[in-house]
């Protein structure tokens, strides 16, 4: 999915879900764009859904219930080691390690082991380098992609939650340096909702394929 994004020039959403409702809805309006879709589960709201085998079996059935047609994974948001681990069984199309708040060398390790999980069971995983709001370093970028991962969330000046009346917008400079130390890697820009349209454009043209929207869902 995020290949064809990448090569293509777009972007594709991911929005989180938290019930039976906004799966429903986003299935619904992405059926209705012809937009291939992520939809990302965090450990909060799969343990408020009672557990990630009964979001995975959920979003099976109602993809299969309401034909719907574009392309569709399930996704780990900001998974710990353990949850990443508890939905590769559970049935996700993806993972994303949050390994952000380690050192890099142990970062490095963890995400290491995921990825070999990960890939025997045949999904995706995501890592992340520089914690949201930070900028990440591109050495650092580089040494995680270099284990395998299939996609980075690397920090840009992109935050989660309503962005503050002063913020400076995205750092392009560290994104292009991001993107050319990565080999092409699709990017994930976290904390999607709020950001401008024509800075949404430029990033994914600097190599950003993945843009996760979940705030501006949660105030509507």
């Amino acid at each position: 999915m995020l290949i064809k994004a990448r090569d293509g020039h777009y972007g594709v959403p991911q929005f989180n879900i938290n019930n039976l409702e906004w799966t429903k809805s986003v299935l619904t309006a992405c059926e209705e764009m012809k937009s291939p879709v992520i939809l990302g589960v965090s450990e909060g709201a799969g343990k408020y859904m009672t557990g990630f085998k009964t979001v995975a079996a959920m979003v099976s059935a109602m993809v299969d219930s309401m034909g719907i047609t574009v392309p569709v994974a399930l996704h780990l948001d900001h998974g710990t080691y353990e949850g990443c681990k508890a939905c590769i069984e559970a049935g996700f199309s993806s993972i994303m390690f949050d390994g952000s708040h380690y050192s890099i060398e142990e970062n490095v390790e963890k995400t290491k082991e995921l990825v070999a999980l990960a890939h025997a069971k045949g999904l995706s995983i995501e890592a992340e380098v520089g914690s949201i709001g930070e900028i990440a370093d591109p050495e650092e970028c580089a040494k995680i992609t270099a284990l395998g991962i299939d996609f980075l969330a690397a920090g840009i000046g992109n935050i989660h939650g309503v962005y503050p009346a002063n913020w400076k917008g995205l750092d392009f400079e560290a994104l292009d340096r991001i993107h050319k130390a990565t080999n092409n890697i699709p990017l994930v820009l976290h904390g999607g909702t709020g950001i401008p349209d024509e800075m949404i454009a430029k990033a994914i043209s600097l190599g950003v394929s993945k843009i996760n929207i979940n705030t501006e869902c949660q105030l509507v």
